[in-house]
């Protein structure tokens, strides 16, 4: 539940800042559309990176050289 709450505080601060950054006024359908074309490009962008940090972590190697722990160097 905790991880839950802070996803969706996550998205709606970096909505806030969409908002404010782009000085998007939100009280016509041509903003509101803008809106969602920059939040989309945002998450887009948070999947692919998300992907990067995850296959360098996944690719990484993690366990000690075998020899290293043998030899206790």
């Amino acid at each position: 539940m905790k991880i839950l709450m802070f996803f969706i505080f996550f998205l709606l601060i970096g909505a806030f800042f969409i908002i404010s950054n782009e000085k998007i006024k939100m009280n016509s359908s041509e903003n509101v559309n803008t809106f969602f074309e920059k939040i989309g490009d945002w998450m887009d962008d948070l999947a692919v990176n998300g992907k990067t940090v995850i296959g360098f972590i996944v690719k990484s190697e993690w366990l000690p050289d075998k020899e290293k722990a043998a030899t206790g160097n």
